[in-house]
């Protein structure tokens, strides 16, 4: 099954056991940030993507100039180890880590979850790659991908104990929307996949598409 495929299903699932009311709250606030977002202040195919320097789960730290000295990354934002459709995300793309590594290329997944958040994350998800922690969200803020929940969704966060706060360390209520982007060696954007709807994500087989270009380019 496809990621797309896994990702309907789990919504399919969802959308029969939520509460009341539940599913036409988050589509309604996933039209209003669809309608309010501005796609156009972040990061673009030919810009140069933003250098950084995270922390990775196991207490390392990972630069973005220092692993595109070593071929293209593909860099992913998600919400956190919370949400399952980031799960969902985060093993179909490990799933295929061999064929990016084939490609002379490396993944970093990231997320303004706490360090212990993201080492959660990688183990709960037997993931491989670099998981990252953007505390802040001051990357995601930097590829223009941050937004703050509103009141009726930190409300519905909380009762069922997703409480960001404690889960990225900051008062925000901030999160990146779920963004993919495949960064060439000499630092430029060339796939940027930005999406509103959380529940929707890149298909590998499209940036698998653009390491092959890259790669005979």
């Amino acid at each position: 099954m496809g990621l797309e495929q896994q990702l309907a299903a789990f919504r399919a699932e969802f959308v029969r056991n939520a509460p009341a009311g539940r599913p036409e709250l988050y589509e309604a606030k996933i039209e209003e940030l669809r309608a309010s977002f501005a796609f156009t202040a972040a990061a673009q195919p030919g810009d140069l993507a933003p250098d950084f320097v995270l922390p990775g789960a196991h207490g390392n730290s990972v630069c973005l100039s220092g692993l595109l000295r070593q071929g293209p990354v593909v860099a992913t934002f998600y919400r956190g180890g919370w949400c399952p459709y980031c799960n969902i995300q985060l093993r179909a793309y490990e799933a295929i880590l061999p064929q990016i590594m084939a490609l002379g290329a490396s993944l970093i997944a990231i997320s303004p979850q706490l360090p212990d958040g993201s080492l959660d994350t990688a183990e709960t998800n037997a993931l491989t790659f670099e998981v990252l922690s953007d505390v802040g969200n001051q990357v995601a803020r930097s590829f223009g991908l941050v937004y703050a929940l509103p009141e009726e969704l930190r409300a519905a966060m909380r009762s069922n104990n997703k409480v960001l706060p404690t889960l990225n360390g900051d008062d925000s209520w901030e999160l990146p929307v779920p963004a993919t982007f495949v960064i060439a060696a000499d630092q430029r954007i060339v796939l940027a996949s930005i999406e509103v709807d959380y529940r929707k994500r890149l298909e590998p087989d499209e940036f698998l598409s653009a390491l092959k270009r890259l790669r005979t380019a």
